[in-house]
């Protein structure tokens, strides 16, 4: 769990980097750093418990950190989607924040065709206006967990979660 929420913080880093709007890119930041810590404190915590007898305290402390992590990364993701949606400096080509773009990108295009697909599909209540459905928006949430970095026809992943399964047990 530590490593899957380390695999974050490049990608954050990136995407802060090329962020065009200042306070996203700061919160974005902020977000990304606080994964980190957690994440190195969730892998100290994991390496002292391996390695000492076996405590309810101990393992209290071990959920707790995973659980801490998990919204971590949740609020990076959060902060990357805020991000997209203000808008991204075009990297350089065949770059760690072009892969990073692309993967934003595609999120962001499939969150809009779903927002226009909403407007011209929904129900209208007697006062015209529209009702809204159970059907969440896309979330980068969703896209990471539902795709295996290596499919075949997919757009590249940010390189730093190839290799990585994010399943929906880690977020």
């Amino acid at each position: 769990v530590a490593s899957a929420g380390q695999a974050f913080v490049p990608f954050g880093r990136i995407v802060a980097k090329i962020c065009l709007d200042k306070r996203c890119s700061a919160e974005l930041l902020c977000a990304t750093e606080q994964t980190h810590t957690i994440s190195s404190q969730l892998a100290m915590v994991a390496r002292v418990k391996a390695v000492t007898a076996e405590s309810k305290s101990s393992s209290e402390l071990l959920v707790s950190n995973a659980q801490n992590l998990i919204q971590a990364v949740s609020r990076v993701l959060k902060a990357t989607e805020a991000a997209c949606i203000k808008g991204l400096r075009q990297p350089a080509p065949d770059s760690e924040e072009a892969a990073a773009a692309a993967f934003c990108t595609e999120w962001k295009k499939n969150l809009l065709w779903h927002r226009a697909k909403q407007c011209l599909h929904s129900d209208r209540d007697e006062l015209g206006l529209r009702k809204t459905r159970e059907r969440a928006e896309p979330t980068l949430t969703a896209m990471v967990q539902g795709r295996s970095p290596l499919s075949s026809g997919a757009p590249r992943c940010p390189r730093s979660l190839k290799g990585r399964a994010i399943t929906g047990s880690h977020l």
